[in-house]
């Protein structure tokens, strides 16, 4: 659907069709979007509150905000140049713990218990916190997990390292009992890499013992792709070379992979010995990027992350199915059938970065509504419950702005959790919303204890 830019009556009422918004005043920013708002201006819809927003300080003051992991009241947010932990027991207010400097993009973050793991998926000369950036050519250069004791929230302390090939450019827990297993994605293989060479159609799967951290290791690199993967000139994405992010659902023994070319379904029953039970390509896809599951696992949504992210994809001039999110129906046996692409209706500016990226379920009874980021697209509030007709019904952006070193911003993370949105912004940092629909109010009901996005939850749903 197509969006004017200017506001008539047509526009008007498109617009609030999609979102319950109304028109405001520019001043509060409701009812504004995309191509409306000046650099930096606030725009929302009337359902959306803004409450709370911290930029990035300190030594992370230059670093790119990425993912966030939850435990308690604390939220633990990532950045390319380390990671700091919130106390969010007042979103509306929520109060730094902890800055850590350790630098390694992208600095993927999840929680279990008092450990963090974070992924490092840039070539350093060690595996410290203090190491610098050194040629992927170099034997000896380091990349990988690294292991942190989060018990003082304020004071964390830095507990070991585990090496990977090609680095970790995300990690996904699956708890195992006694042992946690992160199952470790990366990508980009080259014959110039001692430690990533192609083909590189494999995962890593470290294996930490809770009682003892420092003696993880990794246990299996089991190939997803024995056949190659999908290599086809005439997709965007080209061809399988590794995943960029997989999505576990523990509980149902499934997990969902973003690999390049391909999207995946899982049995991981068994943790250290994942197999392949259905595989889809799609010719509108990209990269594809990452995947969530709706509450009952028989749907799947996959983003395509056209552009790496840098890319002005949200204008009107530009494929609405390219860019965008896919939802597949998912059978019993596993077996994926493609139902429709969502992608924001909101037209952004030739400036602004715009791509389907980081989000999570909002657990409502009896329907499938998501919160995802969408870079200077800002967070888009989705219900997909009709798989086949996707609506947005809220949302929250910000106007065009340089973005981080003049590459782009956004937000690159939103997630729901215990009754609010916590957005990780690349250059504005650490943002707090409510979306304040009737129809989502029992959300708030639901209460967990620790959630990383990409190993989803039971929602015991009231």
């Amino acid at each position: 659907m197509r969006i004017v830019r200017s506001l008539g009556v047509a526009a008007v009422a498109a617009l609030t069709a999609l979102t319950g918004a109304t028109v405001a005043s520019a001043a509060d920013g409701i009812g504004l979007w995309g191509t409306q708002l000046a650099p930096d201006q606030i725009g929302r819809s009337a359902n959306v509150e803004h409450l709370f927003n911290t930029p990035h300080a300190g030594p992370l003051a230059s670093g790119t905000g990425t993912d966030i992991a939850f435990s308690g009241n604390k939220a633990f947010v990532g950045n390319y140049n380390g990671f700091v932990i919130y106390d969010i027991s007042n979103p509306a207010s929520p109060t730094k713990l902890a800055t850590v400097s350790c630098p390694g993009s992208q600095n993927d973050v999840s929680i279990s218990g008092n450990l963090l793991y974070l992924s490092t998926d840039s070539s350093r000369n060690d595996s410290s916190c203090s190491s610098v950036s050194q040629s992927a050519t170099i034997k000896a250069a380091w990349e990988g997990i690294k292991i942190f004791d989060v018990s003082v929230p304020t004071n964390p302390t830095y507990l070991a390292a585990v090496e990977t090939k090609c680095g970790s450019h995300t990690n996904t827990l699956v708890p195992g009992g006694a042992n946690d297993y992160i199952y470790v994605s990366s990508y980009s293989p080259s014959t110039q890499t001692p430690d990533c060479l192609p083909p590189h159609d494999l995962i890593s799967i470290v294996e930490v013992p809770k009682a003892n951290p420092t003696a993880a290791k990794v246990v299996a690199t089991p190939n997803l792709f024995p056949d190659g993967g999908t290599q086809n000139s005439k997709l965007l994405a080209g061809g399988t070379s590794g995943c960029h992010d997989i999505t576990a659902f523990p509980a149902k023994g499934i997990a969902a992979g973003a690999c390049m070319g391909d999207g995946i379904i899982m049995d991981i029953s068994n943790p250290v010995a994942p197999t392949v039970l259905s595989r889809v390509s799609d010719r509108n896809f990209a990269f594809w990027h990452s995947a969530t599951f709706n509450q009952d696992a028989t749907k799947v949504v996959f983003t395509d992350e056209l552009g790496g992210g840098g890319a002005a994809t949200c204008d009107a001039k530009n494929y609405n199915k390219r860019g965008a999110d896919a939802i597949y129906d998912v059978s019993a046996t596993k077996q994926l059938t493609f139902k429709s692409y969502f992608k924001i209706a909101r037209h952004q500016g030739k400036s602004e970065n715009c791509v389907a990226h980081n989000g999570s379920i909002i657990p409502v009874a009896g329907r499938d509504v998501m919160v995802q980021s969408w870079y200077m697209g800002g967070t888009s509030f989705w219900d997909f419950t009709n798989s086949a007709a996707p609506r947005e019904i809220g949302y929250f952006e910000r106007g065009p702005d340089g973005g981080v070193g003049g590459g782009g911003g956004g937000t690159w993370s939103s997630y729901y959790y215990n009754g609010h949105v916590y957005s990780s912004d690349l250059g504005k940092g650490f943002d707090v919303l409510k979306i304040t629909d009737p129809d989502l109010q029992g959300a708030a009901l639901v209460q967990m204890g620790e959630l990383n996005p990409q190993s989803q939850p039971v929602y015991a749903t009231p």
